[in-house]
């Protein structure tokens, strides 16, 4: 059930079989509001900011990532609810350099010598 505190960040579920929501709130620790076909909490553990992911279970090592009903990637490290899911714990399946990546600006760290 969902919560009603209106201050509680808020998140939204795109597909029933979605591990992740994305914010639409940042969220400091504490509840999120899942929106969705089914109403849920998860409790952040973490500031994860709006537009970002959020497992709303726990995810083990190499299991999927789904979002919009389909696996968007993998995670490279166990899971837990509540946790932010972004380029630090999850590798796209397409792209194998996505868990290289900058986690605030996204660059490419393994050519940084490139760029200077």
């Amino acid at each position: 059930m969902a919560s009603s505190d209106p201050a509680a960040a808020r998140a939204v579920r795109i597909h029933p079989s979605d591990n992740v929501a994305t914010l639409l709130d940042d969220a400091r620790p504490g509840i999120v509001q899942i929106l969705g076909a089914e109403r849920l909490n998860v409790t952040a553990v973490e500031p994860v900011a709006a537009g970002h992911k959020i497992a709303l279970h726990a995810v083990a090592k190499g299991d999927p990532v789904l979002k919009y009903g389909f696996p968007i990637g993998h995670a490279v490290r166990a899971l837990n609810a509540g946790e932010w899911v972004h380029l630090h714990n999850l590798a796209s399946n397409y792209d194998e350099r996505s868990s290289s990546l900058d986690v605030d600006t996204g660059a490419p760290t393994d050519t940084a010598h490139a760029y200077r």
